[in-house]
């Protein structure tokens, strides 16, 4: 197993060039490619023990074309680009990388937050343009900055992410609610803060600020649509820095183009890169940063070195981080 053939398929996402394939390279023999296509993903699979993969699929009909393979590790926490189940079948060991990002995804949702409420990106434009030059007080603003102490705090999704999340909100002065469709109705303590846990409907009418921090589901695929964005204060924010399918994004649009809701901070859409015609691309008050929640250097190292970590575990007969 020392002289095991390493692939990784799509290493440019993870490492442009600022971290080190070190870790796998001290497992066996490795191969490092940026970006695979479709086209070439059979060929360059062949004769691999180990495949590492980001976004790029592994189907069931390419497993079938590798008899070596025994291992495909996931460098994300998403594991829907590999065939769990046809791997299962054929005795391969999938791992991914779980929890690797949460301080990154945390400092994210809240940088769009603050954006939101200090129109940061609007006054800088503004600036940019003269306004405060030309004006003749000492500060001027176009649009009133909003104070987030007192503020009600919505989580849609209370795990890991959502948890870290709740303690910031918390630290602001915030009153945080959250909604999960395990959790009961109530109080719970999240690290010492208080999380009231309420149905959807009462976080859509409550929330000043609603936070999404929910996995993609058949469930809740387009949860945040007309109907839900119908009962939201037309003061209140949106954030996603989960999935973008999570929203109807022409149903956010509208809203947001009708002021029928104040703003949306959006790190993730429905597909990636997204569509020229996505209407969120032009939306009034919406702010989109292109998936990097997770893409500061100290989350990816410990992707990295997690994600190393878990296939020196394979090959000692003891995996971790098993799907």
């Amino acid at each position: 197993m020392s002289t095991m053939k390493i692939v990784v398929l799509d290493g440019h996402c993870l490492n442009p060039g600022d971290l080190s394939w070190t870790g796998f390279a001290a497992l066996g023999e490795l191969k490092v490619f940026d970006f695979s296509s479709p086209e070439t993903v059979l060929s360059r699979s062949q004769g691999a023990t180990a495949l590492i993969t980001n976004k790029t699929v592994l189907r069931a009909e390419t497993m079938e074309h590798l008899p070596d393979l025994r291992y495909i590790g996931i460098l994300a926490t998403g594991i829907n680009a590999v065939d769990c189940e046809a791997a299962r079948r054929r005795g391969i060991v999938v791992t991914n990388v779980p929890k690797y990002s949460t301080p990154s995804v945390v400092q994210c949702t809240f940088a769009h937050l603050l954006n939101l409420s200090f129109h940061l990106a609007l006054h800088h434009t503004e600036v940019a343009a003269g306004a405060w030059a030309r004006n003749r007080d000492f500060c001027f603003w176009n649009t009133t900055p909003l104070e987030l102490c007192g503020k009600t705090f919505g989580i849609i999704g209370l795990g890991t992410i959502g948890r870290a999340v709740a303690k910031v909100a918390h630290s602001f002065g915030m009153n945080v609610i959250a909604f999960g469709p395990r959790l009961k109705d109530g109080t719970v303590a999240v690290d010492g803060v208080p999380v009231l846990c309420v149905p959807l409907d009462q976080l859509a009418r409550e929330s000043d600020i609603i936070s999404l921090h929910c996995p993609l589901t058949a469930e809740n695929r387009e949860m945040i649509d007309a109907e839900f964005l119908a009962k939201v204060k037309p003061s209140a924010f949106l954030i996603n820095t989960a999935r973008g399918p999570l929203i109807h994004e022409q149903a956010l649009a509208d809203a947001l183009n009708a002021g029928k809701i104040a703003g949306a901070g959006l790190d993730v859409l429905s597909a990636e890169p997204p569509k020229p015609d996505n209407p969120l691309l032009h939306a009034k008050h919406c702010f989109i940063t292109p998936h990097i929640a997770w893409a500061t250097l100290e989350s990816r190292a410990r992707l990295m070195q997690i994600a190393a970590e878990n296939l020196a575990m394979f090959l000692k007969g003891t995996p971790q981080n098993q799907v």
